[in-house]
């Protein structure tokens, strides 16, 4: 029956319990809409039905995908009242009448199921004496308004805050174009605020008598990482997690089994939730508000420091352009918004370490299985995991090139980053020697593009470790290896000696081209023994 352009199924009206009537309506796929062509779109899945339960407009909460999970799954944990109400909404198809219907039906499906629990209970059942009762609490009609709206039908007490999942929601939950998308967003409202303040695009005379440009639109920091090389970053982060969770690890575990992988994958999760609180720490207190208060705050606030002058310390040095509050004003605001991505970065290379570690694991476990199949699909996932890593190593390298690239420019004597770079290409056929003209300021920068670069390349060793000898692909991890020892060699060698920067261009050039084929052309499963393409 179609109600609504979707599937109904009228309440069945016998003595089925919750989980027998939930399971018949899942497998039907009662409440969801036809497809195009006018069939019905399959059954739900718990993902498909707590989206739809969470945008439901009236339902301000929504459901946690874990309640729904054990709506899925044999056991005898029922559902509350609140939820009752939403769950009948999706299977009454938005009309009144069916939903009021469905209500009723819920509500005395998930009374009988009670019963049976109690009746289980008194017979000595040693499995139903472990299972807390809190469905049965939330459908009495004496219960406080307060135990109805709580969704105690997933573990009884709320599950304490995580900083670990919460960070990993950002790289596996809703769309892959969120994270990307919202980093854009910030460095473009900082670029609206530079342009308003006037210091978009601004020069200054050194002692020297250099005249630098230091606008905050031309600093390479702030416009190509924040707007071309996180984004990247966060998108194939998100990509490979997207993947490992809902494809690959099911498939080689649990024997397709998503709950149970999605379980375990949690767990992995959570074991390294030290290593997110110290990140969160490091980049908050340190990155962020410590660093901020010693290159920016304290030096306008005294007038100078031993700090290369640039669009942040600008109010010392052109107070006509911009004035110390407004200097520190937005300065906080951009030291924010910095220490919250380098935040997110981070979380994405732990992610990397734990997507390398489970797939290390699972091939440890799988040892003992000789079937041609299924190591093909081990060594088919390995590879597509390292191409991840790959790039996303690629990228948090040339994160800190740029970084390091900037710090470098500002204490150099080229008057634009792009004049100081061409200047030092021209250098090495001239035989000029211009690496020592400039001026010795602090440069935190340097430092921090030193952890960024170490950390980025840690877990690409790590995976080539483990993933990469194991899984008998050492052709193109030889080539992969190339190319990150370049781009590191390039960032090391950066301002040493006059014509780094030809060195460093030739990395960078090859490195963007890795972006695209991390295998230069030969990128296919025939080096693991098979003729059929993965790229």
């Amino acid at each position: 029956m179609i109600k609504n352009g979707k599937i109904f199924l009228p309440p069945p009206g016998d003595e089925s319990d919750f989980k027998e009537i939930f399971k018949r309506l899942a497998a039907a796929g009662a409440g969801r809409p036809l497809g195009k062509d006018g069939f019905p779109a399959g059954p739900w899945t718990p993902e498909l039905l707590a989206e739809a339960i969470s945008q439901i407009d009236s339902n301000r909460i929504g459901v946690d995908l874990r309640t729904v999970q054990l709506w899925f799954q044999e056991n005898e944990k029922g559902i509350s009242t609140a939820n009752i109400r939403w769950l009948a909404r999706v299977f009454g198809c938005d009309d009144p009448v069916a939903t009021s219907e469905w209500q009723m039906e819920l509500s005395a499906a998930q009374l009988r199921l009670s019963a049976k629990r109690r009746e289980w209970k008194r017979a000595g059942s040693s499995v139903a004496q472990e299972i807390p009762n809190t469905a049965l609490a939330a459908t009495f009609d004496s219960a406080p308004p307060a135990e109805l709206k709580r969704d105690s039908d997933a573990k009884g007490p709320r599950r304490r805050f995580s900083l670990a999942r919460k960070s990993e929601a950002f790289f596996s939950h809703g769309s892959p174009l969120n994270l990307p998308a919202s980093v854009f967003a910030g460095v473009t409202a900082l670029g609206f605020l530079s342009y308003i303040t006037g210091i978009h695009s601004v020069t200054y005379g050194r002692a020297d008598g250099v005249v630098k440009q230091v606008g905050f639109l031309w600093t390479a920091n702030w416009t190509f990482v924040f707007m071309v090389f996180l984004p990247l970053f966060f998108a194939f982060v998100t990509e490979l997690v997207t993947f490992w969770k809902d494809e690959g690890r099911p498939k080689l575990v649990a024997q397709g089994d998503k709950m149970k992988s999605d379980d375990a994958w949690a767990r992995s999760v959570e074991a390294s939730s030290y290593s997110y609180l110290a990140v969160f720490l490091i980049c908050v207190l340190f990155a962020g508000l410590f660093q901020w208060i010693g290159v920016c705050l304290i030096p306008l606030m005294q007038g100078g420091g031993n700090y290369a002058t640039d669009w942040g310390s600008l109010a010392i040095v052109r107070p006509e352009v911009i004035s110390v509050p407004e200097a520190v004003v937005f300065t906080g605001l951009a030291y924010l918004y910095m220490c919250l991505c380098f935040y997110l970065f981070f979380v994405g290379l732990i992610l990397l370490y734990t997507v390398i570690h489970d797939l290390w694991r699972i091939g440890e476990a799988a040892s003992n299985r000789p079937e041609v199949d299924y190591q093909h699909e081990l060594n088919e996932a390995s590879l597509r995991v390292m191409r991840g890593i790959f790039r996303c190593t690629v990228l948090g390298v040339l994160i800190a090139v740029v970084m390091k690239v900037q710090s470098a420019y500002l204490t150099s004597g080229g008057e634009n980053i792009v004049a100081w770079l061409v200047g030092d290409m021209s250098s090495a056929f001239y035989g000029r020697n211009d690496v020592s003209a400039g001026i010795s300021y602090r440069r935190p920068t340097h430092y921090s593009s030193l952890l960024i670069a170490i950390s980025t390349c840690v877990v690409f060793l790590y995976g080539s470790i483990r993933l990469g000898v194991e899984r008998r692909f050492c052709m193109p991890l030889w080539r992969m290896s190339a190319i990150v020892a370049l781009l590191v060699a390039g960032y090391l060698l950066i301002d040493a000696f006059a014509g780094f920067s030809i060195l460093l261009g030739i990395g960078v050039l090859l490195a963007i081209y890795s972006l695209f084929d991390p295998g230069f052309g030969r990128w296919r499963a025939s080096e693991l023994g098979n003729d059929q393409s993965v790229s």
